[in-house]
């Protein structure tokens, strides 16, 4: 897939901002990264919510080989080849797909914590001359 077919394929869905990515693309819209396009075909973000749809079209996750196992990633899920002529509910797809992502950075987001206050310390600190001369006198 080069870069003018996915600027076509999602022309119903609106801008999307499309960067090399591994040996293809990720395609992001206001910032948040929802697709690939691989050699292998189109991805999406899926989640609990979404993936059902996917698994009642029979897609399957992505997966790739490294030398020792494949691996899946259970987060991407692959398009179904239908949704390539229909740009409309290919958008819907992508809708999806971009909430799941928005999703997942939610639940990424680092908790704020609660700053505790400092106890007071009883034990002064020696001033680091005072700390310096006893060194030097416990080396004579």
């Amino acid at each position: 897939m080069d870069r003018e077919f996915l600027i076509d394929l999602f022309s119903d869905f609106g801008p999307v901002t499309i960067r090399r990515m591994f040996s293809g693309y990720g395609i992001s819209a206001d910032g948040t990264n929802f697709a690939l396009a691989l050699r292998a075909g189109l991805y999406f973000r899926a989640d609990e919510v979404t993936i059902p749809q996917y698994e009642a079209e029979g897609s399957k996750p992505f997966q790739y080989q490294t030398r020792a196992k494949t691996v899946t990633v259970n987060s991407y899920w692959q398009l179904p080849a239908r949704l390539f002529d229909d740009t409309e509910e290919l958008s819907e797809w992508a809708r999806a797909a971009l909430a799941a992502a928005q999703r997942a950075a939610l639940k990424k987001r680092p908790k704020t914590r609660k700053t505790a206050k400092k106890a007071p310390t009883t034990k002064k600190a020696a001033p680091r001359k005072a700390a310096a001369k006893k060194t030097a006198e416990r080396k004579r």
